[in-house]
């Protein structure tokens, strides 16, 4: 049975992330999840004096009975934790991997977001990919060492993410299966790659057994899942069907005023 999970991020943006844990739990959701602990979005910008600590974490969601699903380890830009596919980057790429891992222990989660970081524009694509590679087999050998499960996120480049290196889900999987590792697996964001590629349930059919993670919101425009041109509903079943047992993500900015409303509306949509 897939478990649905809430980014807190993007819901109830004016409240602590501890008061965001209680609402979600409230509508009927069991499964959280963020972007960074080294901050919270407040509906306009990620706020560092918002930080997230591991121990405050982890208690509201046993008060809530909720779990936390994943949270990413460093930013798809770079800005936190480094870009892996610079070699200037490595180090402090793997040094944030190892911190980010204590604090998921910490917080009582076992799986994060691992991105490429940006293009740059002094390297080839060659380059790039066999940097991303070899810091990833490291960060991989990381997270095998502490039972962690690393999950790489191809993005979409044409909306979101302009410069985002890792934008196709082929290439993301070809990563994975070079570095073969039980503790790398692809995060397969619906939203970014029905911009960029389409054929999506196809591609998710014949990969089932390398996707640790879904992502999940409304095309076009990143709002409801409802209402969009996907068929989410369709989308999860036949995700359910492939035989994924994990956690599929909501991660979208609420079109609705309302969150409580959109997230229940959500819910009846799905379920």
């Amino acid at each position: 049975m897939v478990t649905l999970s809430v980014c807190l991020e993007t819901l109830f943006t004016d409240l602590s992330v501890e008061e965001r844990i209680a609402r979600i739990a409230e509508i009927g959701f069991r499964s959280v999840e963020f972007w960074h602990p080294e901050g919270t979005w407040d509906g306009h910008r990620i706020r560092t004096d918002w930080a997230k600590d591991a121990t405050v974490l982890r208690r509201a969601c046993e008060r809530h009975g909720v779990t936390l699903n994943d949270f990413a380890l460093n930013a798809w830009d770079g800005s936190f934790g480094g870009s892996p596919v610079k070699p200037q980057d490595r180090r402090a790429y793997l040094a944030q991997i190892r911190k980010m891992v204590v604090f998921a222990r910490a917080a009582g989660c076992g799986k994060g977001i691992t991105l490429s970081g940006a293009v740059d524009p002094a390297l080839s694509r060659s380059e790039m990919r066999k940097n991303l590679e070899e810091a990833l087999a490291e960060a991989a050998q990381i997270a095998a060492e502490a039972d962690f499960i690393l999950l790489l996120e191809p993005l979409n480049t044409r909306v979101d993410h302009p410069g985002y290196y890792l934008d196709s889900s082929a290439e993301a999987l070809q990563i994975v299966r070079t570095i073969d590792s039980p503790n790398l697996k692809i995060l397969f964001d619906i939203y970014h790659m029905q911009i960029m590629e389409g054929n999506l349930l196809a591609t998710i059919e014949k990969n089932i057994p390398w996707i640790g993670h879904f992502h999940a919101a409304g095309v076009p425009g990143r709002a409801e899942l409802f209402g969009c041109e996907l068929n989410y509903a369709h989308i999860l079943q036949k995700i359910e069907a492939y035989g994924y047992q994990g956690a599929f993500g909501l991660e979208y900015f609420p079109c609705l005023s309302d969150h409580h409303r959109s997230l229940r509306e959500t819910l009846a949509y799905l379920s």
